[in-house]
């Protein structure tokens, strides 16, 4: 199955590493070309990384594989696709590509929904291309589809229903 993986914070010293994590976060569709690197430039992608760690809902945690950080997770109030209040904290999530499909995203998810329930979220959301692959991951977990256009689905957690069940 691969190597061990650990979770844990994203050190401040690391911030960085979230522009190269948006850049894979970004669903391209089979047969498309990947847009160019500094995409993750665009004002309304910025808003997932721009003076991180600096606001409430704040928050990143990182999968790493000896000292290779392979995946991260984060959140924000933010007006972003998902965004649907400014109480609710919005996800973002991914990993390398040759580290998918080994529970790794699964586990940064839990392990985010936990902190986010922790520190008294009542809500978190996302939004996902509804040709993504992780849709089933994001259903399996518990989130719901509030909301949808053409490509996309809205997705909430209930973080006050976590763990009874």
């Amino acid at each position: 199955m691969g190597e061990p993986f650990r979770i844990r914070s994203l050190r401040p010293d690391e911030t960085g590493l979230l522009k190269d994590f948006l850049y894979e976060a970004i669903f391209i569709p089979e047969g498309a070309a990947p847009p160019p690197a500094d995409i993750v430039e665009k004002p309304e992608l910025r808003v997932y990384t721009d003076d991180f760690g600096t606001r409430r809902g704040d928050h990143c945690l990182v999968a790493a594989v000896g000292d290779l950080v392979v995946g991260a997770v984060w959140t924000r109030i933010m007006d972003d696709y998902g965004h649907i209040d400014d109480e609710t904290p919005s996800f973002a999530i991914s990993l390398y590509k040759e580290y998918r499909g080994r529970g790794i995203g699964t586990r940064l998810m839990r392990e985010m929904l936990s902190l986010l329930r922790a520190q008294g979220f009542r809500r978190a959301s996302l939004a996902v291309q509804k040709a993504n692959d992780a849709v089933r991951m994001y259903q399996r977990l518990g989130f719901r589809t509030v909301d949808e256009n053409q490509e996309e689905y809205i997705m909430v957690y209930d973080l006050r229903e976590m763990g009874r069940g």
